[in-house]
């Protein structure tokens, strides 16, 4: 067995590569709940190994968190769409994302080059409610709208890894 700590920290060998912590990250992204046990054996190191990595990835801001994927149309969510948002006055503050944080409908508030300022992945029951979701946003933000409706989606939330 390799030992996971390095020179600096007093163990006599070398770190295990660096693929050992991107296969972690790996697991970890596809299964937030694997145990220390699982993630050894995936990898190939002792659970106590795997455990200070895991502690090791977290302090240095590689793992930032854990969470539960929710099945929004489970929920009465089955319509996602994409809202780009452009601000009528170019003048006034591009405060846009504190404007809209009161929104439970909008998932997630992406900044980005192009035409529009913003772009907003929104999740709503029905289109009934999409529109009244819309006129919410352009009253919170002085924003105009673009939206596309989500027919599929193929995958979603992929690891970057």
């Amino acid at each position: 067995m390799t030992s996971s700590s390095s020179p600096a920290e007093g163990g006599a060998t070398p770190p295990v590569s660096a693929d050992v912590d991107r296969a972690l990250l790996a697991a970890l992204a596809r299964d937030g709940r694997a145990s220390y046990t699982e993630l050894a054996e995936r990898v190939g190191l002792s659970v106590s190994a795997v455990h200070q990595r895991v502690r090791r990835l977290e302090q240095r801001g590689l793992i930032t968190g854990y969470h539960a994927t929710i099945d929004a149309a489970a929920l009465g969510l089955g319509l996602t769409a994409f809202v780009s948002i452009t601000p009528i006055d170019v003048a006034q503050p591009d405060d846009a994302p504190a404007r809209l944080a009161h929104l439970p409908e909008i998932e997630a508030c992406h900044s980005v080059a192009g035409v529009e300022s913003y772009i907003l992945k929104v999740r709503v029951s029905s289109p009934d409610a999409l529109e009244v979701l819309l006129q919410k946003i352009r009253a919170a933000a002085n924003v105009t709208t673009r939206t596309t409706v989500v027919l599929s989606t193929s995958y979603e939330d992929r690891p970057p890894i």
